[in-house]
C-alpha cells in the first residue's frame, strides 16, 4: 500500500490517499476546505489512474471532514465513520463559525466502522482500532503488510491528540494508545493526522506522554 499526503485547510489537517497496485484507493479524512484543494486532491487521482472506492474517517472533528461532501458527490462512496462522533458531524458548521469558516451541513455516515472492522479495497486490507479519548470515535487504521498506521488525531510525533475537547479523556487515550499501537511492530511507519510522520519505536521511546 502507498500513502499520499495532503495539508489542508488552516489548521494542516493531514488527508491520505491510500492505494495499491490494483488502481483502487481509499480517500481518509478529507479536509479539503477550498475549491482549490479539492482540486489537487481530485488532481493526484486522475493523474494517478485511481478509482476511489473507500470514504472513511479516523475520527469526525470539523477539520476532518471539510470535503465530506465534495468527495460523496465526486465520487459516488458512502461515507463510513465511527458512529459515536455523530455528534462533531451534527456541530461542524457551529464549530467552524467559531474559527470563521462556512461549513455547509454534512449528512451523517452511511456506513459505521467499529473496533475490530476492515476497511478493504484492491488487495488492501486495513485493521481498524477504536481509540477514543481524543474524540469518542477515534480511530485508527492499520495495514501490516506495508507496516502503516493512519493514526488520526491519536497520536502524533512526540505527542498525543488533545483531550480537553468535548468528551475528551486524557487516560482513556493513554490507555489505548499502550494497549493497541505501541505492540504494534517498531517500525511501522505512524502517519498523524497533523504534522510529519514518526514510527511506533520512536514514540515508545521518546514520546514524554508515554514513558
Amino acid at each position: 500500500m502507498k500513502v499520499k499526503i495532503f495539508p489542508f485547510n488552516p489548521l494542516q489537517e493531514n488527508t491520505f490517499v491510500l492505494y495499491d497496485e490494483t488502481g483502487e484507493c481509499a480517500i481518509v479524512d478529507p479536509g479539503c476546505f477550498t475549491d482549490e484543494e479539492f482540486k489537487q486532491l481530485d488532481s493526484f487521482i486522475t493523474k494517478s489512474n485511481l478509482k476511489p472506492v473507500k470514504l472513511i474517517n479516523t475520527h469526525c472533528h470539523f477539520d476532518h471532514i471539510f470535503g465530506v461532501n465534495q468527495c460523496r458527490e465526486k465520487y459516488v462512496l458512502q461515507w463510513e465513520a465511527h458512529p459515536d462522533d455523530a455528534f462533531l458531524v451534527e456541530s461542524a458548521p457551529s464549530k467552524g463559525a467559531m474559527f470563521g469558516m462556512n461549513i455547509a451541513p454534512i449528512e451523517p455516515a452511511e456506513k459505521a466502522l467499529n473496533e475490530g472492522d476492515t476497511v478493504k479495497f484492491g488487495n488492501t486490507t486495513l485493521r481498524l482500532f477504536h481509540v477514543p479519548g481524543h474524540s469518542p470515535g477515534s480511530l485508527c487504521f492499520y495495514e501490516a503488510e506495508s507496516g502503516s498506521l493512519i493514526a488520526g488525531d491519536v497520536l502524533f510525533r512526540g505527542s498525543i491528540g488533545r483531550t480537553d475537547l468535548p468528551k475528551g479523556d486524557y487516560d482513556t487515550l493513554i490507555d489505548g494508545i499502550k494497549q493497541k499501537l505501541l505492540t504494534l511492530p517498531g517500525d511501522v511507519i505512524v502517519y498523524p493526522g497533523h504534522g510529519p510522520t514518526t514510527t511506533i519505536a520512536e514514540e515508545k521511546t521518546g514520546n514524554p506522554f508515554l514513558q
